[in-house]
């Protein structure tokens, strides 16, 4: 199985240069990522009771919860008359959340696919596989929160809470390496494009900032992940133009050169003359 795949990926790299649909795929996605992340904002309860202010949003403090504390922080006491409201914003943006991770992922990997067709480098067909990673921890992150939440209504304490850290960091710590390998594809590219690669794997340190210290940090995780988001969205538009106006692929790698062992039968070379030339 592992031969053929090889033998497969081997073919896709000597191909001849051509467009490729998954440029379509990926800015289809990635306007539905946008739009569906704009509407889930407005979902999610806007502010929390007392949260510090490096989370940011409460569903990031939330992510973060390590304690009935921080839960409390954020949701209020059982005196606050904006408790129910802050829990049933949040269930409803969790469950929300499942549809939105099937978007990011088909995005993120629709786009290190179409890279790696324009490219032909096998790191950018691997990183198709970090958004995958991702969107599996982001659910079962969302099952514990879902859990940690029901018993924080209830009034008690999930032993949920103390596996939580675990899919979330590595949720984000996978987004942030796609986001690198993003940039590292458009710096391949040239041009602009090497700016705004560069700027996109710049963007994916304050990641490792924000799940070390998140109380500080956590705010930067949108703002880091929409670098390379935006960087493959433009990368996206940009390829389906040219796709479908000029009927050429992003990147013009040119064609083939055949090996000297290649050539094909009934074309003889040049033939050598000894001796004198006879008119």
């Amino acid at each position: 199985m592992f031969g053929g795949l090889q033998h497969w990926i081997e073919a896709q790299r000597a191909r001849p240069t051509a467009p490729t649909r998954w440029w379509y795929w990926t800015l289809a996605f990635g306007i539905a990522t946008l739009l569906f992340g704009a509407h889930l904002s407005q979902v999610f309860p806007p502010s929390g009771h007392d949260i510090a202010p490096g989370y940011g949003p409460p569903v990031l403090a939330f992510e973060f919860a390590g304690s009935q504390a921080d839960l409390e922080a954020i949701f209020g006491f059982f005196t606050d008359p904006q408790q129910v409201a802050r829990l049933a914003a949040m269930r409803t943006g969790n469950e929300r959340d499942y549809l939105y991770m099937l978007l990011y992922a088909g995005f993120l990997a629709g786009g290190c696919i179409a890279l790696w067709r324009e490219l032909r480098l096998r790191a950018i067909l691997a990183a198709a596989m970090l958004p995958v990673a991702a969107m599996l921890c982001d659910a079962y992150e969302n099952w514990l929160l879902l859990d940690i939440q029901a018993a924080f209504t209830a009034g008690d304490y999930s032993p949920a809470m103390a596996t939580l850290p675990y899919p979330v960091a590595a949720k984000f710590l996978a987004l942030a390496a796609t986001n690198v390998a993003i940039g590292g594809a458009a710096t391949r590219i040239g041009g602009w494009w090497t700016l705004f690669g560069t700027i996109a794997i710049l963007a994916a340190i304050p990641t490792v900032m924000a799940v070390i210290t998140p109380a500080a940090f956590a705010w930067a995780l949108i703002p880091s992940a929409a670098g390379g988001w935006l960087l493959l969205l433009a990368l996206a538009a940009a390829g389906s133009w040219r796709a479908f106006a000029r009927h050429r692929p992003l990147v013009d790698m040119g064609a083939p050169t055949p090996e000297p062992d290649a050539i094909p039968a009934g074309r003889a070379g040049p033939r050598k003359i000894f001796g004198r030339r006879q008119n």
